[in-house]
């Protein structure tokens, strides 16, 4: 495990001493928490968002494929 150096406003200090308080856990796990779930809301792929985007339209996909390869 790495250790990096992180500047905290006053303000993030007295709230996550008050989470230390309130879950009885090292302060370091509960940023690691943080960061672990900043990551799986943030670490999308292309794929993702593309997913699904066409499925309220009523086309053939090879239709589609082949009528815009007709234009070559």
């Amino acid at each position: 495990m790495s250790r990096i150096l992180v500047d905290l406003s006053e303000m993030q200090i007295s709230q996550l001493a008050a989470l230390v308080e309130a879950q009885r856990r090292p302060r370091a796990a509960i940023v690691r928490d943080a960061i672990d779930a900043y990551i799986a809301t943030h670490n999308r792929t292309a794929g993702a968002d593309a997913f699904g985007l066409w499925k309220h339209r009523n086309v053939d996909g090879l239709e589609y494929q082949r009528e815009l390869r007709s234009e070559w």
